[in-house]
């Protein structure tokens, strides 16, 4: 053990400081004259990325964030948690930025992907698991952005308005849920404003609520250059980032020294933090600093097949056309068709992806598993990539003859001596440099060179392309036939259409050169082979005589990412067309999508069926596979509804503000909070998602049926697979609040599991809930309140599904909250002390039927409407007595 207070009084002022700001961008500052060794950070949280971006080794690509809260399968988010802990360490860092659970408060968020759900408890309770996952194996997890950063739009300045009691019950929720059962070693705090403050530097939600109220005692770290004033070192926050200082800076950090706003034992705090978050991460005992590698394990294959699997919601099934069979007796014809069929769309765009391994798209994974016992044909059908995707990599090669290009980076501007990092092969054809990414040169001034051959695989119109962040030129030969350099335009793919000859190998050049500020360069080519100007009837033409056709659809990095919104929930091109058309020559159509958050369905009655498969991970198209043949049997539930119209969205009112300012206006009612309370019939409702099986709910009971904010009690519940193969059932447990003193939800989310059935298999399941399950947030009151009452509590398959239901009392805690008149009658009546003060008073009374009435109105309402039984005199005389019961 390091003695953290020892280090402390041993280091000098200058010391303390330097340690607040990182000292690039991944790395934490070192104290060399005192043995306090550096740390390192790493992407998150579809994968650890490691400290180079896009020139890092590969890593393993998990499920998207929606995808791994489809499972609902908190032991399976726990493994993948465990596999997110070796990849961490693969590339030599200690803490993986992940994960993110702000809430889907809209559907086109654009960040929607890497977050688990527009439920509190169920984001919570996932993200629990995977930070268990990474911390109990070595690693650590940073668990962001605090608080309320649900949208993109102006992200960097956008202030979320929000009543303290949606803060809590909403937004802050999954964090704290988060700090009781993971313990997470740091927080990351939001790019937007919370109330007014900046959330880099809000006491209220830094301070008050996470230090003080919730005893976190892990480190508070910016998001990347999410620090704007010169109240940062006053604030919450422990570690600017990236580095060098800004705001954390010597001078700036001395100035709030010498006004108080910062003291001394604040400065302390947080040096303590930070030497704990480097104790944690053992660097103390291994203080040498690893080099990024890469590991493709078999073990990890796996895990992230399975979870895959998991993710996929199976939304319609017509005439139960999925699984669909193979008649080996028969040929048959499997037609796939859509973009996204062709190429694996894996990932949201933004600083969550990571370089895969490898990635199977779902043509490659149908391919494979069909073998030969059927005839699988692919059609593109119409375009979807906003930007020409990267040339497939069968058609370039590199100078040393490998599948890729070759790479060489120049510390100058004129690509002049030995390079600065040279790779013979890439197979990476799209670059963003982030500050310090670019190895081995002076971040402000380098120039790029790609090299190798291009062998187009037909004859025809081939569109390329090419966009930079920088001046770059691309060339076939000696001829440059996209310029980029003279005129730059910065960010903008310009294209070419260009006569090509199939199986003809032309020499490529790409060359770059940036001069300028470090923060982003790019540097990007692109390639779309001849396409006929029929491309759809050639589609429809497939699909026609397919026996079945797999239509992939949905979004890309391009339509949705960090940085912007969507700008609607509709698919993007010619896809709702491409649907429709094929559905009308071949009613066994089964319509997959392919993105990170809800779309909308104008063709839903006319497909077959619709698979929901995310940004589904490396192993994308064969898991897709695995559940379209039914080799397993789809388990994904909705982590977030999926609405008819943008318009029905609670927030779509408000949404995404205005004069820098976006009011949470819906406050609580988040979801199906809000389609319960509306009565509003969503196009698929939280919690949905079909099976290939059947299961029965039976036999609710209760450990208790009275009980105090003091006993945890289980709710048990008989599942049985009624079907005829096995599969995963996510148990959903509801409740609801018969008598609230403040205005609640129809029913909330408050417990989950899942069970794995074999057919005819029966399991009971047990779901435990406490107080949290009960209380609410009442901003009157102080903080969190469990009012005594009834409680009605649902179990079934979906928000919408709830197959059974029971009430349990929850009794007034003695010692702690007496009886009192703002209580409901039914609570009143029900404590032994409580029945005898109205028994004196009211005997006549508590026969008559009227009291049934009365029974779920506080006193203090009855009093209202019988003042002549009840009169202030009386209602005084109660509350004395009942006080004293």
């Amino acid at each position: 053990m390091i003695d953290i207070e020892n280090l402390i009084t041993q280091m000098t002022l200058e010391e303390k400081i330097s340690m607040l700001a990182g000292k690039d961008l991944w790395h934490t500052v070192p104290v060399p004259r005192l043995g306090i060794p550096s740390i390192r950070v790493t992407d998150g949280p579809n994968g650890a990325r490691g400290s180079m971006g896009s020139l890092a080794p590969t890593s393993a690509l998990i499920p998207v964030g929606i995808a791994m809260g489809a499972t609902w399968n908190k032991d399976l988010v726990e493994r993948v948690g465990k596999l997110l802990a070796d990849e961490t360490k693969i590339k030599g860092s200690h803490i993986l930025l992940a994960p993110t659970v702000n809430i889907h408060r809209t559907p086109i968020a654009g960040r929607n992907f890497e977050c688990f759900s527009e439920d509190p408890y169920l984001s919570g309770m996932l993200a629990s698991s995977y930070i268990n996952g990474i911390q109990n194996n070595g690693a650590g997890a940073c668990i962001k952005h605090f608080v309320c950063n649900d949208q993109e739009y102006q992200r960097n300045s956008m202030s979320s308005k929000v009543e303290e009691r949606p803060l809590r019950e909403i937004y802050l929720e999954p964090f704290r849920l988060a700090m009781r059962h993971a313990k997470p070693w740091a927080v990351m705090s939001g790019y937007n404003r919370v109330n007014g403050a900046y959330a880099s530097e809000n006491d209220h939600i830094l301070k008050d609520v996470l230090k003080d109220e919730w005893s976190f005692d892990g480190i508070v770290m910016s998001d990347w250059f999410g620090t704007y004033t010169s109240d940062v070192p006053a604030g919450g926050l422990d570690l600017e980032m990236p580095g060098p200082a800004r705001w954390m800076s010597d001078e700036m950090v001395r100035k709030a020294l010498l006004s108080g706003d910062l003291t001394e034992d604040a400065l302390d705090d947080k040096v303590r933090r930070l030497l704990r978050t480097i104790e944690r991460a053992g660097a103390f005992q291994d203080p040498e600093l690893k080099p990024d590698g890469s590991a493709d394990l078999p073990e990890h294959r796996a895990i992230i097949r399975e979870a895959a699997r998991e993710t996929i919601v199976l939304l319609k099934n017509k005439d139960n056309i999925l699984p669909l069979s193979l008649d080996v007796e028969k040929e048959q014809t499997i037609a796939v068709i859509g973009e996204l069929a062709g190429w694996a769309t894996v990932m949201g765009g933004g600083s969550s992806g990571v370089s895969p391994h490898y990635q199977v798209s779902p043509f490659e994974g149908v391919r494979r598993y069909v073998d030969e016992r059927a005839n699988v044909e692919y059609s593109r059908g119409c375009r979807v990539h906003k930007n020409l995707p990267s040339p497939d990599l069968s058609t370039v090669m590199s100078e040393e003859g490998k599948p890729g290009l070759t790479l060489r980076i120049y510390d100058n501007l004129d690509f002049s001596g030995q390079p600065a990092f040279e790779a013979s092969t890439t197979d990476r054809l799209g670059y963003g440099w982030f500050d310090d990414s670019v190895p081995n040169v002076t971040q402000e001034r380098f120039s790029v060179r790609m090299t190798g051959y291009f062998t187009p695989t037909e004859s025809g119109l081939h569109s390329l392309s090419l966009a930079s962040m920088g001046q770059a030129k691309f060339m076939l030969g000696a001829e440059t036939i996209i310029d980029n350099w003279t005129n730059s335009i910065p960010n903008t793919e310009q294209r070419i259409e260009k006569q090509l000859e199939g199986g003809k190998t032309y020499p490529l050049t790409v060359e770059f050169k940036w001069q300028g500020n470090r923060v982003w360069r790019a540097l990007r080519i692109g390639h779309m082979p001849p396409q006929p100007a029929n491309e759809m009837d050639k589609a429809v033409e497939l699909a026609k005589r397919a026996d079945v056709v797999i239509l992939v659809v949905g979004l890309t990095g391009d339509w949705e990412a960090e940085g912007y919104d969507r700008v609607n929930m509709d698919l993007p091109g010619d896809q709702n067309e491409l649907i429709e058309r094929v559905a009308a020559v071949n009613p066994n159509t089964i319509v997959v999508l392919n993105g990170g958050s809800p779309l909308s369905m104008p063709w839903i009655d006319k497909v077959a069926a619709v698979v929901d498969q995310w940004y589904n991970s490396q192993e994308c198209g064969n898991a897709l596979a695995d559940v379209l043949f039914g080799e397993v049997s789809p388990s994904g539930k909705l982590p977030t509804t999926f609405p008819k119209r943008l318009r029905d969205n609670p927030a779509s009112i408000n949404y995404p503000g205005e004069n820098g300012e976006v009011l949470y206006g819906e406050g609580l009612f988040v979801g199906y909070r809000y389609y319960d309370a509306k009565d509003l019939e969503p196009l698929f409702p939280f919690g949905f998602g079909l099976s290939y099986t059947s299961f029965e709910y039976s036999n609710l009971r209760f450990s208790e049926t009275r009980f105090t904010e003091n006993q945890t009690i289980t709710v048990s519940v008989d599942v049985r697979n009624s079907g005829e193969r096995a599969g995963k059932e996510a148990i959903q447990l509801y409740v609801r609040e018969k008598a609230p003193a403040l205005v609640r939800p129809e029913k909330e989310l408050k417990a989950f599991a899942k069970v794995d059935l074999a057919p005819g298999e029966k399991k009971t399941v047990h779901l435990k809930l406490d107080r949290e399950a009960f209380w609410h947030y009442n901003p009157a009151r102080g903080g969190w309140v469990v009012e005594p009452g009834e409680f009605e509590i649902m179990v079934g398959a979906s928000s919408r599904d709830l197959r059974l239901n029971g009430n349990v009392t929850l009794l007034p805690n003695r010692g702690k909250e007496r009886l009192n008149t703002s209580m409901t009658l039914r609570v009143i009546l029900a404590d032994g002390g409580g029945r005898a003060v109205f028994q004196k008073h009211f005997s006549e009374w508590m026969t008559t039927p009227d009291l049934q009435h009365a029974l779920d109105l506080p006193v203090d309402t009855i009093a209202t409407l019988v003042p002549h039984v009840l009169t202030p005199v009386k209602l005084a005389v109660l509350a004395e007595e009942l006080d004293k019961a």
